[in-house]
């Protein structure tokens, strides 16, 4: 399983998510702060998700970024997210 794979089934069951696409960019990022070779430090994660509703961009961005806490800790370098209520 990949990281994306394993990041978008995390927050799919965490968030009841109806949509979720993680996608690996880091092939955008070569040479940059962060970038390995072999890919897996950075990431576009889109969702929409009833847990969202109510809840400003930021409160949002912290729901995630509190479940993703070990991965972040541990080679994630950058996550991209753009995130919706349903």
């Amino acid at each position: 399983m990949t990281k994306a794979d394993a990041i978008a089934a995390k927050l799919k069951t965490a968030l009841q998510a109806d949509f979720i696409e993680v996608l690996d960019v880091s092939h955008e990022h070569a040479g940059h702060g962060g970038w390995r070779e072999g890919g897996e430090t950075h990431f576009k994660v889109t969702i929409t998700s009833p847990q969202f509703a109510g809840k400003n961009r930021v409160q949002q961005h912290r729901m995630v970024n509190s479940l993703l806490a070990d991965e972040l800790a541990n080679g994630i370098h950058a996550l991209e997210m753009h995130l919706s209520a349903s």
